[in-house]
């Protein structure tokens, strides 16, 4: 039986020290910068990474170690680590960008994911969460890997209409849609057809990551030395994706079983119908719920943390599935 491993990256973008070294950093980038990547919802912090934890523990206890990646004050797990039976680890930036710390600091989530696979000890099997992703059902390990290949979650698309447009690549929203595009060229797939991974969990595999780096060094090293976000990058997951496509190990989830709350979701929604979209959650098909913007949410919807409560659900209540 396969050994798992959880990666889980995390910033408190309202620490003064790390607000600072960022303002400096967008300032010292001049005026090019993406909105997509300096804006704060991106740093923003409430509380995400708590319940996220929580999540994995109650639902998912046959994880061997939670690696926690950030750069900036470490948040006190104390408490939290005293309840959990999956030990946490704390990773800082510098052990995994070793002979690439000129590139640090770095504010970029694209970078953090091209070099998160360098963790020390980490197993072969992981599965990368956004600290704003949580496991809302119990899930075992067939619920990620499937004849050592991972279980992908999303679609295939057609991106065509994307390339050859300056406007779109300024669109804030489709900043994703060009790192997909990006990853699969990589892999020789047209934009006319890839597979657009779903904000979700994702999971992966130390070694494929490893002989990708070695294989295209120069080209992990162009991703990882900006140090916010740009659509000319590729997502790491997405090349980890295609790469085990193009090897023809994979299987795709073909029964939805997430949600994604996306930033913006109240320009088109009330709160009672965000409140019924996220309690969709506690739905048996659902297993994973990503809110990406939990301290806008906050605002519209006061008891969104006792909401969260119920969709995750409580240590006493969980039943773990066989890993």
């Amino acid at each position: 039986m396969i050994d798992v491993d959880v990666v889980v990256t995390w910033v408190d973008g309202t620490d003064a020290i790390h607000s600072k070294k960022r303002a400096n950093y967008i300032e010292l980038s001049g005026p090019g910068l993406h909105e997509n990547a300096i804006n704060p919802h991106r740093w923003a912090e409430s509380d995400e990474l708590y319940y996220c934890l929580r999540s994995i523990e109650m639902n998912a206890p046959w994880v061997r170690r939670i690696w926690l990646v950030t750069d900036n004050q470490i948040p006190d797990l104390t408490q939290l680590s005293r309840d959990f039976r999956v030990k946490i680890h704390i990773v800082d930036h510098v052990d995994i960008f070793r002979e690439f710390s000129q590139f640090l600091p770095t504010f970029n989530s694209l970078a953090i994911e091209s070099m998160m696979w360098r963790i020390p000890e980490l197993s072969e099997h992981f599965i990368y969460f956004n600290d704003d992703v949580f496991v809302t059902a119990p899930v075992a390990k067939a619920d990620f890997f499937d004849n050592d290949g991972p279980v992908l979650r999303g679609k295939w698309v057609d991106f065509t209409d994307l390339t050859g447009s300056r406007a779109r690549r300024r669109d804030p929203a489709l900043m994703n849609h060009f790192n997909h595009i990006r990853a699969a060229e990589i892999m020789g797939y047209d934009p006319s057809k890839l597979f657009f991974s779903a904000h979700a969990v994702h999971p992966m595999q130390k070694s494929a990551m490893e002989k990708l780096f070695t294989s295209n060094r120069q080209m992990f090293k162009e991703n990882i030395k900006h140090r916010f976000r740009t659509t000319g990058q590729f997502l790491p997951q997405g090349l980890f994706n295609h790469a085990c496509i193009r090897a023809g190990k994979f299987s795709i989830k073909a029964k939805r079983d997430h949600l994604h709350l996306a930033v913006g979701a109240f320009e088109k929604r009330s709160a009672q119908e965000v409140r019924d979209f996220l309690l969709r959650a506690t739905a048996p098909e659902m297993k994973f719920l990503c809110i990406n913007d939990l301290p806008t949410v906050e605002q519209h919807i006061l008891d969104v943390r006792k909401l969260l409560e119920q969709v995750i659900g409580s240590i006493s209540t969980a039943t773990a599935q066989p890993a």
